[in-house]
């Protein structure tokens, strides 16, 4: 049978974002392997996400847009392996994003928040004893390679944070933590449901990619727990596009 499946038993992962969408699936996946999960949301507390199944996950609760609440969720952290910087979207604040200030605040919540808490969470990472060495992976985006111009300052963020990938990775090579990220293309969760009432934005995204569908949560996660298992002990500084082949348009 042509399946895949992991193993994470012992491994301590946190999902930043992982209550809804593709950091749902990224968290579901690696608590099914077998991992030890920890996720983020913006709300108080798990029960406060009715909507969504949170059973089996470690719930805390992070502002990304407050530096002391991350700074504090690094702090608090026991035994880390794997850290998924997944949270965040377009138009933080609800603001424009070609307004200066709402530029600022979404890359804040997009870009300065993940290099906070990945850097806050070295120490962890560089103790971990994983097979394979520790793993630092960033949902990036499409729109890190291809202009989005209604999200300026979410698309340079995400680029910035493919900038960053390479960077760190040479940076953390020699304390035995790789880093990756992985650009998802249209993928069909709760962010992305308005552009399904809009056909003058959808069809043309649908031209570009190939595959002519939009993608699905728990086809972006296979790829999250690839690059942070064993198998994947000589990727670093890249970025995997899970895309139905939208960037070869």
């Amino acid at each position: 049978m042509n399946k895949l499946s992991f193993d994470f038993t012992g491994t301590n992962v946190l999902v930043t974002g992982g209550t809804s969408g593709i950091g749902h699936a990224i968290a579901t996946d690696f608590a099914t392997a077998g991992a030890k999960v920890t996720v983020t949301g913006t709300r108080s507390t798990a029960a406060d996400y009715p909507e969504i199944d949170l059973a089996g996950l470690r719930f805390r609760q992070c502002q990304m847009s407050d530096n002391d609440a991350i700074d504090a969720l690094a702090d608090s952290l026991g035994d880390l392996d794997v850290l998924v910087n997944n949270a965040g979207g377009p138009y933080a604040g609800q603001k424009d994003e070609w307004d200066p200030d709402g530029y600022a605040g979404s890359v804040a919540v997009n870009m300065f928040a993940h290099m906070r808490l990945t850097m806050g969470c070295h120490e962890r990472l560089r103790a971990s004893a994983a097979p394979g060495g520790a793993s630092v992976v960033t949902i990036v985006s499409m729109s890190a390679f291809v202009s989005a111009v209604n999200v300026p300052a979410y698309s340079s963020s995400k680029a910035g944070m493919v900038a960053f990938t390479k960077n760190l990775a040479r940076r953390w090579v020699d304390d035995g933590v790789r880093v990756n990220a992985v650009a998802p293309g249209l993928i069909d969760t709760r962010m992305t449901h308005p552009v399904l009432d809009i056909p003058e934005m959808l069809e043309p995204e649908m031209r570009h990619t190939p595959m002519g569908r939009m993608g699905m949560p728990d086809e972006v996660s296979p790829a999250v727990l690839f690059l942070s298992s064993d198998a994947a002990r000589y990727i670093t500084g890249t970025t995997i596009a899970v895309d139905g082949g939208y960037l070869t348009v």
